[in-house]
């Protein structure tokens, strides 16, 4: 596959995968998510790599989810929405590599969920974290619901995603949605610290406890599928997609108005 939508790199046992997409603050579209797949299933099968790393393009977001842009009742690629991000959170978790997620800014929406996805999470001092659904008529409703709940705990999980607030990298550490929270600058030393660590481990005992760790949450897999069905619905009403419009248009959704 020739990728348009991110960067792929192999160094010192690390792949690394950027989505370079900044002009659209990393936001993935069909493409996108088909390219990471893709880049997720190379990187994860090749024995010479021992860990992954998940960034976004420039310092201003590491990923703020669907592009809006390319939803209008359904998004521009494949799968039950129109992205197939059932198959990426799957092979997030099914790849018997650690992933790490570099987040130096915005990880949001759909970046949120995958930051969460990850094994672990490293983030710079400028990095925010948050969910916007609500406010642009979506959901993610499994991993990033349910598996968030896991993380945070029932009681900020649902804050997090009816509030819809920005939470910083500080605030994000002491929820447990991040491993460690470093100054900007030291961000990539801290990366590559971790995934030298990482690759003086036993590949195979990794890929075992990774495993093991999944299967306590492999229920969750099933909720996401069915849930994927509900939000399609969702996508054709109007209540819906007056929240994409209103994004569109930089302005408040009316969503008490569009809900017949």
């Amino acid at each position: 596959m020739n990728y348009n939508d991110i960067l792929y790199e192999e160094k010192n046992g690390t792949a690394r995968i950027t989505i370079n997409r900044e002009e659209k603050y990393n936001a993935f579209r069909g493409q996108t998510v088909e390219e990471m797949i893709h880049a997720f299933g190379r990187a994860g099968w090749n024995d010479d790599i021992g860990v992954v790393v998940l960034t976004g393009a420039g310092d201003k977001a590491f990923c703020t989810g669907g592009d809006q842009s390319a939803h209008d009742g359904q998004y521009d690629g494949r799968g039950t929405i129109g992205l197939p991000v059932e198959d990426l959170q799957t092979i997030i978790r099914d790849i018997p590599k650690p992933v790490i997620a570099r987040v130096q800014g915005f990880a949001i929406g759909g970046g949120n969920v995958l930051a969460t996805l990850c094994d672990f999470t490293i983030a710079s001092e400028k990095a925010q974290f948050g969910q916007v659904g609500p406010k642009v008529g979506s959901v993610d409703p499994g991993f990033g619901t349910a598996y968030l709940a896991r993380i945070v705990g029932e009681k900020k999980a649902r804050e997090i995603w009816y509030m819809c607030r920005r939470y910083s990298a500080e605030e994000a550490e002491r929820m447990g949605l991040v491993n460690k929270v470093v100054p900007h600058d030291q961000l990539d030393a801290e990366v590559e610290a971790w995934c030298a660590e990482i690759m003086e481990r036993s590949p195979t005992a990794i890929a075992l406890a990774k495993r093991s760790f999944n299967l306590d949450t492999e229920s969750i897999r099933a909720i996401s599928q069915m849930g994927m069905q509900a939000v399609k619905l969702y996508y054709e009403t109007e209540e819906s997609r007056e929240g994409v419009r209103a994004f569109n248009e930089k302005r408040k959704p009316d969503f008490r108005g569009k809900m017949k």
